[in-house]
Order: C-alpha cells, then sequence, then structure tokens
C-alpha cells in the first residue's frame, strides 16, 4: 500500500476576546506559514475568531454579527490557496453554535457544530450554545478526517466513535479551549494516547493559549499516532505555530480491520454523519520536520508560567501597563513580585512598603533586599502615624474595649488605601497577594488585603507557595532572600504575631483544604484520611464562615481543580455544615 501523508498546520494562538481585528490578523498569519509548508489544513482552537469563553457577549446580537463579518474575511483571504482551513466560530443558522468552519479556496464547505456541551467547572455552555447532532468526516483523496470540538473528544463514546468506526475517519482533528490546572497537560497526554490507541486513529488536537480573565489556557497541542505515541508537541503557555506529516497508512489498515468497527456499523445512524469531498492531498516540494518535542515542565514551573501567561495577558488585554503591589518582607507577596517582574518586566513593577509598629527589622531589610535583587523599584511609606491617627480618633467610642482584630485590620485597610492612591494616580493595577489557604479560611482583611484589581495566587495554596519560590531559587540563584523562606509566616498585625496562633500548621491546613474543598469530601470523610476531628471541623467551619469574604476578592487565574472563581458558588446563607 502506497504511503499516505497528510500534512497539517497547528495554529496554536492566542486571541484575544472580542478582538476580531486582531484574531482575524493572526489567521491570517498562520495560513501563509501553512500555504508555504504546502500543507493540506491549518488547524485553529475552538471559537479562535471570538476568543474562548465569550461568555454573555454571544446573547448581544452585534457581537455574533462582527464575529460572522470577521469570519468572512478569513474565507475571502482563502482566495487562491491551496491549504483548507478549519477555524473556531459562532454560526447563527437557526440558534448560536459552537462551530468549526471548513474554508478552502474563498468558499465555506462545510461546517461542525459541537456536540457535547460541557456545563461544569467554568463550563456554562449550554447557556449560549444549541448543541449539534451530526458529525463531520472531510475527504481528501483516500483519506478521511474526522473534525469536532474540544468537550466531543473527551467522551468515552460520542462524536469520535462515531467518525471513527462509522465515518471510518483515519485522523481526527479537534479544535479546543482547553482551561489550564495544575497537573491538566499531563492528565490531557495520557488521556490523548489512549483515546488515539483505542481508536486506532491518529489525533491532532489544537488548544488555545492565552490568559482570559481567572482562565488560564496553557496550548501544548499534540499530535498523536495511530500506536498512541506522541510525535508532535506545542509549546506550553506560548503560542506556536508548527507542521506535521501524519502517516495515515496504518491508521487505515488498523480501522478497517477493527472488529468494533462492524460493531458500530450496526449502531450508528450513519444520517447522523456528514461526508464531504475535499479533492486529492496536495503536492508537496517541501520537507518539514518528522517530529517536534517540547520539553514538558515540572509542576512547580508548570505553574509558574500559568502565573506569568495570566498576569501578562490580563494586563495588557484590559490596557495597564505597570502593576504595583504592598511587599511586606514575607513569602507571598514576595513570590506576587517576583512572577509580576519576570512577566512584565521590571520597569513595569513598583511595590510599597508599609511597615507599621508591628513590623520587624528583618521583614524590611528581606523586602529591600528582595526588590533589589529582582531590579524592581521600592518606595518605603510607613503606616504608624496613620495608624496612631484612627486609634486617636476612635478612642472614645472604643473606650473599655481591648486591641483585638478590629486595629489588625485598621492596618491592612490603611495599606490597601495607600495601594489604591497609587493606583489612581499612575494607573498602576494593584496585585492582591494572598493565597488560597488564606482566602478560605478568612486569614484576609476585606477592603484592605482584598484591595485591588488582580488576585494573582488567590487559587495557589500555601505551601505550593514555597515550592514556587524554592524552584525560582534553584534556577536563578537566590533571589528571594533565605529568611523568607524560612522565617514563620506572620501577618505582623501585632505583637509576635505567628499565622499559626489561630491557624494549624500550613502542611495540616492545606492537606485539608485540598480534600474538603478540591474533592468535596464530608468533615467525616476527611477523618476517616487521618486528621484530627476538632481541627478538620474549625477548619471546614472557617471555610464556611468566610465564603461571602472569598466571593468580594477580585478574580484571579485559576490553577486546582476547584478554583476559587466562579467555578466554585458555594450559597453564602446556608445552615448546612457536614
Amino acid at each position: 500500500m502506497k504511503s499516505l501523508k497528510l500534512r497539517v498546520t497547528l495554529a496554536q494562538l492566542n486571541p484575544t476576546i472580542g478582538d476580531f481585528e486582531g484574531n482575524v490578523r493572526k489567521a491570517f498569519e498562520a495560513i501563509d506559514f501553512a500555504e508555504e509548508n504546502e500543507s493540506d489544513i491549518v488547524v485553529f482552537p475552538e471559537l479562535f475568531i471570538t476568543g474562548y469563553p465569550p461568555e454573555d457577549l454571544v446573547l448581544r446580537t452585534s457581537f455574533l454579527k462582527a464575529n460572522l463579518n470577521a469570519l468572512e474575511k478569513v474565507v475571502e483571504y482563502t482566495t487562491g490557496k491551496n491549504v483548507t482551513v478549519i477555524i473556531g466560530f459562532i454560526d447563527t443558522a437557526d440558534d448560536a453554535y459552537n462551530s468549526a468552519a471548513v474554508i478552502k479556496n474563498g468558499l465555506v464547505i462545510a461546517k461542525y457544530y459541537k456536540q457535547l456541551l460541557p456545563n461544569y467547572s467554568v463550563f456554562d455552555e449550554q447557556r449560549y450554545f444549541k448543541a449539534g447532532d451530526k458529525g463531520l468526516v472531510l475527504t481528501f483523496g483516500s483519506v478521511k478526517v474526522g473534525v469536532n470540538i474540544c468537550e466531543d473528544i473527551w467522551s468515552p463514546i460520542g462524536p469520535v466513535s462515531e467518525e471513527v468506526f462509522g465515518g471510518k475517519a483515519q485522523v481526527i482533528v479537534n479544535l479546543s479551549a482547553s482551561p489550564y490546572f495544575s497537573g491538566k497537560p499531563q492528565l490531557r497526554r495520557e488521556y490523548l494516547t489512549k483515546k488515539a490507541y483505542d481508536h486506532h486513529c491518529a489525533i491532532v488536537y489544537v488548544n488555545t493559549v492565552g490568559g482570559q480573565d481567572e482562565l488560564v489556557f496553557d496550548g501544548g497541542s499534540l499530535v498523536v499516532d495511530p500506536a498512541g505515541n506522541i510525535f508532535a508537541q506545542g509549546k506550553a503557555f506560548e503560542e506556536d505555530i508548527f507542521t506535521v506529516d501524519i502517516d495515515v497508512e496504518e491508521s487505515l489498515r488498523s480501522v478497517l480491520h477493527d472488529p468494533r468497527r462492524r460493531e458500530f456499523e450496526h449502531r450508528i445512524d450513519k444520517s447522523r454523519i456528514v461526508n464531504v469531498e475535499i479533492g486529492s492531498l496536495r503536492k508537496k516540494t517541501k520537507k518539514i520536520a518528522e517530529t517536534k518535542f517540547e520539553r514538558e515542565l515540572e509542576n512547580e514551573e508548570e505553574l509558574f508560567e500559568a502565573l506569568k501567561l495570566a498576569l501578562k495577558d490580563y494586563v495588557h488585554k484590559n490596557g495597564f501597563k505597570k502593576v504595583i503591589l504592598g511587599l511586606s518582607g514575607g513569602i507571598d507577596s514576595a513570590l506576587v513580585a517576583t512572577i509580576a517582574k519576570e512577566s512584565l518586566g521590571a520597569e513595569n513593577v513598583r511595590v510599597l512598603l508599609m511597615p507599621s509598629q508591628f513590623s520587624s527589622e528583618s521583614s524590611v531589610t528581606d523586602a529591600i533586599k528582595l526588590s533589589e535583587n529582582l531590579g524592581i523599584r521600592y518606595d518605603i511609606v510607613p503606616i504608624t502615624k496613620v495608624f496612631e491617627s484612627y486609634l486617636n480618633v476612635l478612642e472614645r467610642v472604643f473606650e473599655g474595649k481591648p486591641f483585638d482584630i478590629t486595629e489588625e485590620n485598621l492596618q491592612a485597610r490603611i495599606r490597601g488605601n495607600y495601594l489604591m492612591a497609587m493606583s489612581n494616580k499612575f494607573n498602576y493595577l494593584v496585585l492582591t497577594t494572598g493565597n488560597k489557604s488564606e482566602i478560605a479560611t478568612g486569614y484576609s482583611t476585606l477592603y484592605g488585603d482584598s484591595a485591588g484589581g488582580f488576585a494573582l495566587i488567590k487559587d495557589l495554596y500555601k505551601i505550593d507557595v514555597y515550592r514556587i519560590c524554592r524552584w525560582y531559587n534553584k534556577k536563578h540563584g537566590e533571589v528571594i532572600p533565605e529568611n523568607i523562606l524560612t522565617k514563620a509566616p506572620s501577618a505582623e498585625l501585632r505583637p509576635n504575631q505567628k499565622d499559626q496562633d489561630t491557624l494549624p500548621p500550613y502542611e495540616i491546613l492545606d492537606e485539608i483544604l485540598k480534600l474538603y474543598i478540591e474533592e468535596e469530601y464530608s468533615i467525616e470523610e476527611v477523618v476517616e484520611k487521618g486528621f484530627d476531628r476538632k481541627t478538620v471541623e474549625y477548619v471546614a467551619r472557617l471555610v464556611k464562615i468566610n465564603e461571602y469574604k472569598r466571593r468580594q476578592m477580585p478574580i484571579g487565574p485559576k490553577l486546582t481543580k476547584r478554583g476559587f472563581g466562579k467555578d466554585r458558588r458555594m450559597p453564602i446563607t446556608n445552615k448546612f455544615f457536614e
């Protein structure tokens, strides 16, 4: 049998929601790249024309029309070109559909409508879209290519099985916008290699990349052969356009002899599969690389790169240039400052050191040393006099009341006022520095610690903050002073204060929180894992009563399975406790 080669360009790009001109411009560049490389197909991510997820913009007819106008510009651009373009957009035939357009030489020759609409975690697609009910198989000579979108490939049986076993597709092309969380890239690789092996087909998986509000898309697009081997992988957390040749001979032989094909042929309604003839494969004179492997990141680097990308895109896509944060000499603000410098450049990061009478000398010197190591501008703006003036003004109405959390919160709110004043005066975006462990348990001050525009590490547990800082120092030298890593964590809002005065050690706290929040374990189930009942009940109660505070935090990037954003929707008024 003559070897059959399908040449595919994967356009792993970073669209911006509503930037139709910019997204179309990126599409043109990728089409030119694919045409130059004599590709048969160029594939873009899910809803690339609009950006993902467009959320309630889908309900605006003006947005839908602008999306169709942008698609038409892409269609026109393909006139006279030989490459077939598969690109995500919103179709509005009789409803709104999450769609893929198949474009060739100035014509839309086919459309695919996403069949499985996710409605869990951060996804709410059933609110916006109508589900499709037909598969799509494109024929290039004797090569058949099935087309589907994101969630369609994650079902054990569904569009992929139908297109392979019913439509005889040897290659599956999946347009995706798959949000990142810790460990997701490895999970995705394992799943897609098994999917390719089970279905005896090659898989071309094109994932979007970029930050979008609280979501981060990590890219990492994949090409898997029918034996389940990855032979091309895109960059992580970066745009990447690359071309591969897929040998479909083995896939064709395997599918034709797979007994499941006959079983599925009896079960599948073939009228649900649309077959479209494209033409023959292109003649190719240009040789390309046979494989492409981008290195896989260790977990700490993966999280660091996710945070860098999330911050960079949130800042730039929303028209900011510079950021500011309070640098306390503690571990959390140290990590936020380090990420900001790596993401935006030292010249675009400014920090305020805002010591009070309770701040230790080492905290100030550690913060100064970190600022100098990072090359970022710092200013020391003490809060002691302002805090004392608050106490003087409130002395009469507070008469007879001891120093307590009230005075602690006053200090945090003064600092928040300082930062917001700088934001207003210089148009800086304020970054908050609270981590997930603190926010979950209410160990943060409303309108103080929460004062800001972007909560960069709100979904990062305290123990992970330490892990990432140690990884960074191992890679770059002692940028973050060792004293920051080794001293006992403290808010320094009263004399000799330590976090563990009111919280369990973070090694215990974070494990309880992960079971209770990420895994949705009950109190009893967490106790059965070996944790002290009183400690578990105490932590669970803190999580419950502080939900109202969590809801008022600024948005920040999702890093876990149950991110501290819109994918956790616990009621504030709630008597249930277990």
